[in-house]
């Protein structure tokens, strides 16, 4: 599965930000079937702190919403649950877990109030995501070196231009 912009998004921030060794990639837990289909967005793995993030991200522009708010809000539970089990299974090296939702435009009610609900879940949503993408911003004007992060290098270019 390609990777989406909001996914590198998230990778840059977990690598440069929270200072991730690893960060991989729309992860499916091994053995295939109906559990490989619980793909894990973004993972990021920091050694120094041993703590191990886990990152859903949803980039939709115009305002999350999955059919109606109701479910909007159990989707996200039933994707949050999905990161417990592959932490409870495949992480327990780790000794700091961290479990994330990622989103530009979460509408502001039942939705947020919902999601606001749902323990041991970060959000990183609205206005929040946005000091996440200024964090970003804010390195990259003071940064040139390649950070193998194609978003990052995308805000090191604009920070770079000249007339």
């Amino acid at each position: 599965m390609l990777t989406d912009i909001g996914e590198f998004i998230v990778g840059a921030h977990l690598q440069l930000i929270e200072g991730c060794d690893i960060v991989d990639y729309n992860v499916r837990p091994p053995g295939g079937g109906l559990q490989g289909l619980n793909e894990l967005d973004v993972i990021g793995l920091n050694f120094s702190s041993n703590t191990i993030f886990f990152c859903e991200v949803t980039t939709h522009i115009r305002g999350l919403l999955y059919k109606n708010n109701a479910e909007t809000v159990a989707r996200i539970k039933r994707k949050h649950e999905a990161q417990k089990r592959y932490a409870e299974i495949y992480s327990d090296n780790f000794q700091h877990h961290r479990f994330m939702f990622w989103s530009p435009n979460v509408p502001v009610g039942f939705i947020t109030n919902g999601l606001a609900e749902i323990p041991d879940l970060q959000l990183v949503i609205n206005g929040d995501y946005k000091k996440k993408i200024l964090e970003l911003q804010n390195l990259a004007r003071t940064t040139t070196h390649d950070a193998r992060n194609p978003f990052f290098r995308m805000l090191q270019i604009m920070e770079n231009l000249r007339d």
